[in-house]
């Protein structure tokens, strides 16, 4: 059993990461870490708030712990140099990544960082030449990857259905969240483009194959933030087809697969986060009408988790899940050097 352990009681880990935890096979929970004052980004709090944010973090913890049971470690490193876990789960903001992701290696232990893996293509090519030398499992966590409906929707457009393809439109976008969000803070690894953005790039890749590249990026700004809030891009592959996406986080929600054809066009909502029990749908239009088709049902969280557990056991996933952490860095540094 991978014994693993959560760096930050932070919500995400509380809701997803958990449940589905308890439902993926070989890991067993081994506790959370909760940061000592030393360890706290103190750069982004002002001092005499320092201990109140840690006291309210320590509560999470016992909550964690009545819910999930596990050990509350006092710091992160007191839980990177336990000999009682082999993996971490690292939600900390993206800015946080690179620092604790190799913080996490020099102890010899497997990561399953939460997207993205790097806030830059120096530091993620840093962590991965780490992991591989030191013959570690680093996971980043772009669930939607493992969902069947992505399946069924690429089956659909190879029937011939609605043609051959002429144009893909990804769009990923939600209302703006509270001003506190690390999304919103440049310090903490913020931007849209780091965030859902992300997401779109890593499906149009998907899509388009292997030869896909960033060939247009813009990223969008507001006098509020010095983060971008929303962007555009267009990719293409060796073929010349083409995938337009869109993505923001001061938008008005939408998560649309759009595939234009010569016969008809299939649409689809939900294809980045549809969640454990949801029942998507596809929609295809042509001259004879419109038909709507139910996707399956998936557990991506879980999905995902048993990736990364196959990444610790076995070499070869390991070392194919380096190179799809490499291409997805890649893309998105692209995106942002054209931007």
């Amino acid at each position: 059993m991978i014994r693993i352990g959560i760096l930050c009681p932070s919500e995400i880990a509380f809701r997803r990461f958990l449940p589905s935890l308890d439902l993926a096979e070989n890991f067993t929970y081994a506790g959370v870490a909760v940061a000592s004052k030393e360890e706290w980004f103190a750069e982004e709090t002002e001092e005499s708030q320092v201990k109140e944010l840690l006291e309210a973090e320590y509560k999470k913890a016992e909550e964690f712990q009545k819910n999930y049971g596990g050990e509350i470690f006092d710091g992160y490193e007191t839980m990177l140099a336990s000999d009682k876990i082999d993996a971490v789960y690292l939600p900390l903001p993206p800015a946080l990544h690179y620092r604790w992701g190799k913080k996490a290696l020099s102890y010899q232990k497997h990561v399953f960082l939460e997207k993205p893996f790097a806030t830059n293509w120096k530091h993620a090519n840093e962590l991965l030449a780490m992991a591989e030398e030191k013959g570690l499992a680093v996971h980043e966590n772009y669930m939607f990857v493992y969902h069947d409906q992505l399946k069924a929707i690429q089956q659909e457009i190879q029937s011939g259905s609605i043609g051959e393809v002429r144009l893909y439109r990804i769009s990923f976008g939600f209302p703006r969240r509270a001003a506190n969000d690390f999304r919103y803070n440049k310090s903490l690894g913020g931007g849209s483009i780091l965030d859902n953005g992300g997401y779109t790039l890593k499906y149009g890749a998907l899509i388009l194959g292997d030869s896909a590249r960033v060939v247009y990026a813009k990223r969008n700004y507001t006098e509020e933030f010095d983060v971008d809030l929303f962007g555009s891009a267009v990719m293409e592959n060796e073929k010349g087809i083409t995938a337009q996406i869109s993505f923001g986080m001061d938008n008005a929600y939408k998560c649309d697969l759009e595939v234009w054809g010569s016969k008809g066009c299939l649409y689809s909502g939900r294809v980045l986060t549809a969640p454990a029990g949801f029942v998507p749908t596809m929609s295809i239009k042509t001259n004879e009408g419109e038909v709507v088709k139910e996707l399956p049902v998936d557990d991506t969280f879980k999905k995902s988790l048993e990736h990364f557990g196959a990444c610790v056991e076995q070499e070869h996933v390991r070392k194919d899940n380096y190179e799809d952490i490499r291409k997805q860095a890649e893309r998105l540094q692209s995106f942002m050097d054209l931007s």
